[in-house]
């Protein structure tokens, strides 16, 4: 059976996502409500998903004003499926507006011709043209005419969690224990909300690139070209053609090409591996035998007194041993060899939740003991330099 890799290639702004051969991506979203989570059974014909689509159908004409032409200097990231750039269009109308302007944009454009380029374009139509949920990316509309063919999406600011884990530099600060537990329940929420779809909806390409981050660190699955109907009836998963991204797919999927909703989870398993860790699910440039994040780090794990092993340095001091001890526990779960042994999303929610709570209550408690502290101090130091009263002379 084939396997189709993706290999990533680097979005050349710093506050965007990275992008690997199979599209750009610098795609954004804004919280929206919950749609009922249901796509038709039966195969549809490309018109039928265009037109059943809850998009605009964009003029090539209106997305070229509105990137200025397309120029070089509104290139945003690029890869094997195109370019994304930035544009601007009217709020309200969704008209093209002048830079700097409105409401601003992210345009994709496949810039090559081909049946696999255009079935995935199809498939995030099919896909985020129907599904709405906060912590999906919104597609705001497409473009086909004659040879073009583009997806708009709204701007995400703070691009990909990816970029805020691994990318060094002013522009990218650690991500705080808090706001990688924050990410990981946010994306957590949207893998469950595909999940419960009828039939399940399969991501199929789980991974840090792939969860977008809003201004306020929300995040937003992006990326449904390899997306795919779970199996339906009594059947335990679907047979496909491997294809992901290296690292993150799931042991039996690149075995026989069997596919699940527990393929997902493997592969959150591994992103939350890389969150806790701040390291690459495949590096190397590790030494030898550090190459593979998830074969390195199982043996730690699995021994709660070497946990502290695997964690991140740059976390340190943000979080208790309950909590890594929690997080680790889910992670291994997720990366459980069998995928019967792995959890369902609603669970990984439910954990997430949870640790998030305690984080909270944690942050709230050393801060409020903090507060307290000071105040003790400050009584302390008004007794001891409380002037002593001096005898009166006359």
């Amino acid at each position: 059976m084939g396997v189709c890799w993706s290999n990533r290639i680097k979005a050349e702004s710093p506050s965007h996502t990275e992008v690997n051969s199979r599209g750009g991506k610098n795609l954004s979203c804004s919280s929206s409500k919950f749609s009922s989570p249901s796509i038709p059974q039966t195969p549809r014909s490309e018109g039928e998903i265009l037109q059943s689509s809850n998009i605009k159908n964009f003029s090539f004409s209106d997305l070229r004003t509105s990137t200025r032409n397309f120029r070089p200097d509104s290139v945003l990231g690029e890869g094997g499926f195109g370019s994304v750039f930035k544009g601007w269009v009217d709020e309200h109308s969704l008209a093209a507006s002048k830079p700097g302007t409105g409401m601003v944009i992210a345009v994709k454009r496949l810039n090559r011709e081909g049946y696999q380029g255009h079935k995935e374009w199809l498939t995030e139509i099919n896909y985020l043209g129907q599904f709405h949920h906060p912590n999906l990316v919104k597609l705001i509309g497409y473009c086909l005419e004659d040879e073009h063919r583009l997806l708009v999406y709204e701007f995400m600011p703070r691009g990909s969690m990816e970029n805020h884990l691994f990318r060094r530099g002013s522009h990218f600060q650690p991500l705080s224990w808090s706001l990688r537990m924050k990410i990981a329940l946010g994306a957590a929420k949207g893998l469950a909300f595909l999940h419960s779809a009828e039939p399940k909806v399969i991501y199929r390409d789980f991974k840090a690139s792939n969860i977008l981050l809003d201004l306020n660190y929300n995040a937003k699955l992006s990326d449904f070209g390899l997306a795919r109907d779970g199996p339906t009836g009594d059947k335990s998963h679907v047979s496909t053609r491997i294809m992901g991204t290296y690292g993150y797919a799931a042991p039996e999927y690149l075995a026989s090409g069997h596919l699940s909703a527990k393929s997902d989870i493997y592969s959150f398993g591994v992103v939350l591996l890389e969150m806790l860790s701040g390291r690459r699910a495949i590096d190397k440039n590790r030494p030898s035998g550090e190459h593979n994040l998830v074969e390195w780090a199982k043996p730690y794990l699995i021994n709660k007194r070497r946990i502290f092993r695997v964690m991140d340095p740059r976390l340190e001091g943000q979080f208790s041993l309950i909590q890594a001890q929690r997080a680790a526990t889910l992670a291994l779960q997720c990366l459980a060899t069998e995928a019967r042994y792995r959890p369902e999303m609603d669970e990984v929610v439910k954990v997430l939740g949870q640790l998030q709570e305690s984080g909270n209550i944690s942050n709230y408690s050393q801060k409020e003991h903090l507060r307290r502290r000071q105040i003790h101090s400050n009584r302390q130091k008004t007794t001891y330099h409380r002037p002593s009263a001096s005898p009166l002379h006359g």
